[in-house]
């Protein structure tokens, strides 16, 4: 694959569509007086992910396809926003976590524990930045390979002669 303009834009994209996520969670509530909501609520962005990855092969089919595009391709080019995006996943939770919302392990802290739900040891384990970073850089590529393997199957498109 010579050019991953498109893949490195569409990436970037999706790493920015997941900081503003971010942030509406953050001004709707989710990190503090609505955090029991959070875990449900925060999901949702699995539809403006997938929106992204239709997008960018759309794009991709379009501009370096000519319109045309194998099930192969749509996946490889999946593949590598897939990459793009894992690789800029801990700059993205350090930002998440550092800027927009800077109270949230704390926060999520307090409420498990108040909860019920861990205890506090327990608690400062999981929420915690490192462990964000470690959790992202394993699920960004496994939903990101899954969300590959399905779009792409939706973008192929095969030329009028063949």
């Amino acid at each position: 694959m010579k050019n991953i303009k498109i893949e490195l834009k569409w990436g970037i994209i999706f790493a920015l569509a997941g900081l503003l996520w971010m942030l509406l969670e953050r001004l709707a509530g989710l990190h503090d007086a609505h955090i029991d909501l959070h875990p449900y609520l925060t999901n949702l962005f699995v539809l403006p992910a997938i929106a992204i990855y239709v997008f960018a092969l759309r794009d991709k089919r379009k501009n370096d396809y000519g319109g045309k595009m194998s099930y192969k391709q749509g996946f490889i080019t999946g593949l590598v926003i897939t990459l793009i995006v894992t690789v800029l996943s801990p700059l993205s939770q350090y930002i998440t976590a550092t800027i927009i919302t800077p109270e949230y392990f704390k926060n999520v802290i307090a409420y498990s524990v108040s909860t019920g739900l861990m205890e506090q040891d327990a608690a400062e384990a999981y929420f915690n930045l490192n462990n964000y970073i470690i959790q992202s850089l394993i699920a960004a590529p496994i939903m990101g390979i899954i969300t590959s393997a399905i779009v792409a199957l939706f973008m192929k498109k095969k030329s009028k002669n063949d």
